[in-house]
C-alpha cells in the first residue's frame, strides 16, 4: 500500500494467488487457507441435466414464457421505482437530490445503460444467478462515478476473517476489458439475493433444476407430439415373421412416409398382412392441461410472483387480483426493494444517511380510488392544491393558491378552545 493510498483512505485486496478452498470430510475448510469461498451453499452448478433428462440452464430456464414473464414483471416493476438517496435526522427524512450518489441511482449510471437498464439487469440477475455485481468506478477523490455490471458467473467472492478486524470480504473478478483480478469490496458493488451463507446468494435455476426440468421435458413433448402431426405413437403388427432387419427397414420406412408436418394426412398402404393402430394413451388420460398449469404456479411460487401476473387465471376473481396486487408490491417486491437499498446504503451511504424506494406510483390503485383519496387529504389539510394535481401529473398552480393548505372549520387543536363562530349575516 503506497502512501497515496493511504492519504485517500484506499483498502486495496491483497495480491495473493488465489488458493482453491479444501473442504475436509465435516465440510469445514481447512485454516491454512486464508481467502475462503463461499461455502458450500455455492457448490452446486447451475447448469446440468436434470432427472427428466433435458439441461437445466438460463437460456432453457428461460424458454419457457412463465420464466419470461415472471422476469420481466419482477426486474421491470423494480426498475421502474425510484430510489432516493436521502439524509436522516430528528426533523425527519430529506431527498438529497444535488448529491452526485441521488444522480448514480436514479439518473445515469454509466455511460451505456439507462437507469431502468441498469436496474432491470440488477433485478434480472438476482433472479437468475442469486447475484448481482457492478464494478465502481470512482474519481480522484474516490467518489463513486459510474456502475458496470460484471457477469455473474465471472465473478468469485471470497472472504477473510481476521480475529481483531472481522470479516472481509474480495473479489475475483474478470472485468468487461478481458482483465481479471482480486479487488476489495469498495471496488465490486454486491448484491445477493437470498442465501445460506450471508455472502454469496442461492442461484434459483441450481436449487429448483429438477422443477424446471419438469416443465422443459413437458415442453419438449408437446413439440415432439405436434411434430408428429398430433398423432400418438404407432403399432405395427402382423402375423408372419418378421427379421430385425425387416423390422428396422419398415420402421425407418414408416417415420420417413407418415411423420412429420409435411406428411400429415398421407394415407398409408399396408401389405404383407400389417396391421396400423394407435396407442390408446391420450394427452386427455394424462392430464397435459393440468400438469402444465401446475408447472405454471411451480414457477410463480420460485419467484414469488402473483399467478395472475404471469397469466394464470383458472383461480382468479376481480376482487382478489386487486388483493393480490398490493401483496406483490409488499411481499414480494418489499424484501428485493430493502436487500438492494441497505446494500447501496451499506457500500455508498454516508453516515447518518440512506437509500430508499418509493413504491408510491404502484399503489395508486384506480382512478375513482386516487381521486378520493387526494380530495381526502385535501379537504383535511394534509396536502396544498399543488401536491395534490402532482398526483395526476398536472402542472402546479404555482403562488398562494397552489401553496395553501385548507382548514376544516368545524375542528380545532385540541386542548384549545374553538374558535368563534364567524358572522352568517349578510
Amino acid at each position: 500500500m503506497g502512501a497515496l493510498d493511504l492519504l485517500l483512505g484506499r483498502r486495496t485486496a491483497p495480491a495473493a494467488v488465489r488458493r482453491e478452498p479444501v473442504f475436509a470430510a465435516s465440510g469445514a475448510v481447512s485454516p491454512a487457507d486464508t481467502f475462503q469461498s463461499g461455502g458450500l451453499w455455492t457448490e452446486i452448478s447451475a447448469s446440468g441435466p436434470a432427472r427428466s433428462g433435458v439441461t437445466v440452464n438460463e437460456r432453457t430456464t428461460l424458454s419457457l414464457p412463465a420464466v419470461m414473464q415472471a422476469v420481466r414483471v419482477l426486474s421491470g416493476v423494480f426498475a421502474r421505482v425510484p430510489m432516493h438517496y436521502c439524509r436522516m435526522d430528528g426533523g425527519g427524512t430529506h431527498r438529497m437530490i444535488a448529491d452526485p450518489l441521488y444522480q448514480l441511482m436514479n439518473g445515469r449510471p454509466n455511460e451505456a445503460q439507462s437507469r431502468f437498464q441498469f436496474r432491470e439487469i440488477l433485478m434480472s440477475d438476482i433472479l437468475m444467478a442469486g447475484n448481482f455485481f457492478a464494478y465502481v468506478s470512482r474519481d480522484a477523490f474516490m467518489r463513486p462515478v459510474a456502475l458496470t455490471r460484471l457477469d455473474p458467473l465471472g465473478v468469485q467472492p471470497m472472504q477473510s476473517f481476521d480475529r481483531q478486524t472481522g470479516q472481509q470480504m474480495f473479489y475475483d473478478a474478470t472485468l468487461p476489458d478481458g482483465t481479471t483480478g482480486r479487488f476489495a469490496s469498495r471496488d465490486v458493488w454486491h448484491v445477493a439475493g437470498m442465501s445460506r451463507n450471508g455472502l454469496q446468494g442461492m442461484n434459483p435455476i441450481a436449487y429448483m433444476r429438477e422443477a424446471f426440468g419438469e416443465s422443459i421435458a413437458t415442453a419438449s413433448y408437446v413439440q415432439n407430439y405436434w411434430r408428429n402431426n398430433g398423432q400418438p405413437p404407432v403399432i405395427l403388427t402382423t402375423d408372419q415373421s418378421i427379421k430385425p432387419e425387416q423390422k428396422r427397414e419398415m420402421q425407418a420406412d414408416w417415420k420417413a412416409r407418415y411423420s412429420g408436418p409435411s406428411n400429415a394426412g398421407e394415407v398409408a398402404v399396408l401389405s404383407n398382412g400389417l396391421k396400423a393402430a394407435y396407442m390408446t394413451s391420450s394427452n386427455k388420460d394424462g392430464q397435459l392441461v393440468e400438469t402444465r398449469t401446475m408447472q405454471i404456479l411451480d414457477i410463480a411460487r420460485a419467484w414469488g410472483v402473483p399467478p395472475h401476473l404471469i397469466f394464470e387465471l383458472s383461480k382468479a376473481t376481480f376482487g382478489n387480483i386487486e388483493q393480490q396486487s398490493l401483496e406483490f408490491v409488499t411481499y414480494h417486491l418489499g424484501p428485493h426493494f430493502a436487500r438492494v437499498a441497505d446494500s447501496a446504503a451499506h457500500n455508498f451511504a454516508a453516515s447518518g444517511c440512506t437509500f430508499v424506494h418509493d413504491p408510491s406510483e404502484l399503489m395508486k390503485g384506480g382512478f375513482l380510488e386516487r381521486a378520493q383519496g387526494v380530495s381526502a387529504l385535501r379537504n383535511a389539510g394534509i396536502c396544498t392544491t399543488d401536491e395534490a394535481r402532482q398526483n395526476f401529473d398536472l402542472n402546479p398552480e404555482g403562488g398562494d393558491v397552489g401553496g395553501q393548505r385548507w382548514r376544516p372549520l368545524n375542528m380545532c387543536v385540541d386542548g384549545q378552545p374553538s374558535p368563534p363562530e364567524q358572522d352568517q349575516t349578510t
